[in-house]
C-alpha cells in the first residue's frame, strides 16, 4: 500500500517575487511551514472515545477512503480453512447463531438499514477486540479474517450511515483524518497505554493461567472442535485471548494495581491497592509500571498537563470499599444509573509515580467535572487528556453511539466557547476498532510498524481555529502521532516507542 510521508519538520519556504514594472507585484501569503503552524497551538485537548473502526462510522464520508474503495479480497471474509464464507452469521454471547439477526451476504452491510435496522441509539453487540485475535483478523493486510476470528461472527462487517450524527458535522467543518490507525493491536487496555507512552507494559512472572497459548505459527491455539464461522464463534484455549505473552508483555486487559481497579482490595489489606493475589474473574493486577511516559517528558520541561476522567472521584471512593461491599461503579453494566466506569481506561493508574497518596496523583489525575469547569474558566493546562465515562463513550454492548455523540459534541461546543479556544487544537479519536472490520491495511515496515502494531484505522477529528476547514487528511498517523505532536511542539525528549515515519498532525493545520 502506498503511504503518505510527512513533510520535513523544518521546511524551507521560498517566495518568488515578480516585478511587472517599476514595482513588484504583491504576492499572496505563503502557507506557514509545520513548525510555524505548530507554534500557534498553546493548548492541546485529546478526547479518547471507544471502539469503532473508521469504516464502521465514517465509511461513507465524502472524500474519504471509505468502503467503496475496498477490494473484493478485503470485503470477502474467509473461514478458518481459507475458503470464502457462504454467508455471514452473527453469534450471540454464547457463540451460537443469534436468531435476532438475519444471515447476511458475505461482505460489508449497513447496520442501520434493512434487514438489520439497528439505530444509533440502540445497544448492539460488541466483537472481541484482543491483541492476538486482531493480528489474525488483519491477516497480513488482507483484512479478511474478521468474521472468523470474532465472538460475534459476521457482525464485525457492519457499518453505519453516520451523516446524521453531530460529530459527522464537526468532521465536515474541520478535518477528518482517514489514515489514523490505532497504535497497537487489540483492545482498550493496550491502546490506552500506548496513548501515554507508546510502550507495552511488562508483567514478569505472570501466572501461567494469564499467559497466551499459541501454535507453532504464532497464532492462537484453537480448541479441538472449534467450529466453522458458519456455525459458531472460534474457541481458543487462552482466557481473555491471553493477557500476557510468553515473554512477559501484558497485552490484553489486566487490572490496575491501585484502586479504582476491577480487582477489589484484599481483606484486611490497604483499601488503596488491588489484591495482589487477584481474583478469579480478572486474574492478578498488573505490577506497578515505571517506563517513561509523556507525563514525565512534560514535567521535565515544566509544561502543564492533566488527565481528566469521567466518574474518577466516584470510582476511587467505590473501589476502596471492602471486597464484600456492593461496588456500584466498577464493572456495573447492569446497575441502573451507573456511570459504568472502566478501570483499564485509566493508564496512569498503572504507574508507580501516580500511586495513591502521591502529590502527582492529586495534581494530575482529575475528575471529568473538573474538566468541564476548567474549560469554562479558561484554565485548562497546556495538554489535556479527557476520557469519557462508560455511559457516554460510545462503546458497543454497554452503551450506544447516539448518547456519546451528543456528549462529545457538547464538549466540543464548550471548548469552542472557552477563552482558550483561539490557540487550541482538539484531537478527538478512538482507542481502537472495537473488533469492527476496516478495509485499509495498517502500514508495515521499518519506521511504520513493529511487533505491537499499528492496528486497524479508527476515526480521528482535528478541530480548532488553526485547523484546515472541510479537509480530509490522508497522511498516515497512529496513536503515537499525538505523542509526536506534543514532543515536537514543546521540544520534549522523544519517547522511544513512537514510530519514526508516522505523521505529527501538522498536515491538518493551516
Amino acid at each position: 500500500m502506498a503511504e503518505a510521508f510527512t513533510r520535513p519538520f523544518h521546511a524551507l519556504i521560498g517566495v518568488a517575487a515578480a516585478c511587472l514594472s517599476t514595482a513588484c507585484a504583491v504576492q499572496p501569503p505563503t502557507a506557514p511551514g509545520p513548525a510555524a503552524a505548530m507554534a500557534k497551538i498553546q493548548h492541546l485537548v485529546v478526547i479518547y472515545a471507544e471502539n469503532h473502526s473508521f469504516d464502521n462510522l465514517y465509511g461513507l464520508f465524502p472524500g474519504a477512503d471509505g468502503i467503496a474503495n475496498a477490494t473484493d479480497e478485503q470485503k470477502t471474509q474467509l473461514d478458518h480453512d481459507g475458503k470464502p464464507l457462504k454467508e455471514l452469521v452473527i453469534f450471540d454471547h454464547h457463540g451460537h447463531p443469534d436468531a435476532r439477526f438475519p444471515r447476511m451476504p458475505n461482505g460489508p452491510f449497513r447496520i442501520d438499514a434493512p434487514p438489520v435496522s439497528r439505530r444509533h441509539d440502540e445497544i448492539v453487540p460488541s466483537g472481541i477486540h484482543a491483541f492476538w485475535h486482531h493480528r489474525e483478523q488483519i491477516n497480513g493486510g488482507k483484512n479478511n479474517l474478521f468474521a472468523a476470528m470474532s465472538n460475534v461472527g459476521g457482525w464485525t462487517m457492519g457499518y453505519y450511515d453516520s451523516s446524521g450524527l453531530e460529530l459527522w458535522q464537526w468532521a465536515r467543518n474541520y478535518t477528518l483524518a482517514d489514515r489514523f490507525f490505532q497504535g497497537a493491536f487489540g483492545g482498550s487496555y493496550l491502546n490506552h497505554q500506548y496513548l501515554i507512552c507508546a510502550c507495552i507494559p511488562r508483567f514478569e512472572n505472570a501466572p501461567d493461567a494469564m499467559k497466551v497459548r499459541l501454535d507453532a505459527d504464532g497464532r492462537l491455539s484453537k480448541r479441538p472442535g472449534s467450529p466453522s464461522a458458519m456455525d459458531g464463534a472460534v474457541q481458543v484455549f487462552s482466557r481473555s485471548g491471553g493477557q500476557v505473552s510468553p515473554d512477559g508483555w501484558s497485552l490484553n486487559t489486566t487490572q490496575p494495581p491501585y484502586q479504582p481497579s476491577g480487582v477489589p482490595p484484599a481483606a484486611g489489606g490497604s483499601p488503596d491497592w488491588a489484591d495482589p493475589a487477584g481474583d478469579p474473574r480478572a486474574g492478578r493486577p498488573l505490577p506497578p509500571q515505571a517506563m517513561p511516559t509523556i507525563a514525565d517528558r512534560l514535567d521535565a520541561k515544566g509544561v502543564s498537563w492533566a488527565w481528566y476522567a469521567g466518574g474518577w472521584d466516584a470510582a476511587v471512593a467505590d473501589g476502596r470499599q471492602p471486597p464484600a461491599a456492593a461496588r456500584q461503579v466498577i464493572y456495573s453494566f447492569d446497575i441502573p444509573g451507573s456511570p459504568m466506569f472502566q478501570p483499564h481506561h485509566q493508564p496512569l493508574n498503572y504507574f508507580a509515580r501516580f500511586a495513591p497518596g502521591t502529590s502527582d496523583r492529586a495534581r494530575h489525575l482529575l475528575d471529568g467535572e473538573r474538566f468541564m469547569a476548567d474549560i469554562q474558566a479558561g484554565r485548562l493546562p497546556a495538554v489535556s487528556f479527557y476520557k469519557p465515562v462508560g455511559r457516554i463513550n460510545q462503546h458497543p454492548h454497554y452503551t450506544d453511539i447516539k448518547s456519546g455523540d451528543a456528549h462529545l459534541a457538547s464538549v466540543l461546543r464548550a471548548l469552542q466557547a472557552s477563552p482558550q479556544w483561539k490557540d487550541m487544537l482538539v484531537v478527538l479519536t478512538y482507542d481502537e476498532n472495537g473488533g469492527y472490520w476496516d478495509h485499509v491495511p495498517p502500514p508495515t515496515g521499518a519506521g511504520w510498524g513493529d511487533r505491537w502494531g499499528p492496528g486497524s484505522r479508527v476515526p480521528a477529528l482535528l478541530i480548532g481555529p488553526q485547523v484546515k476547514r472541510g479537509f480530509v487528511d490522508h497522511t498516515s498517523y497512529d496513536t503515537g502521532s499525538i505523542l509526536k505532536f506534543i514532543t515536537e511542539r514543546w521540544n520534549l525528549e522523544p519517547l522511544p516507542g513512537v514510530r519514526e515515519r508516522i505523521g505529527n498532525l501538522t498536515n491538518a493545520l493551516q
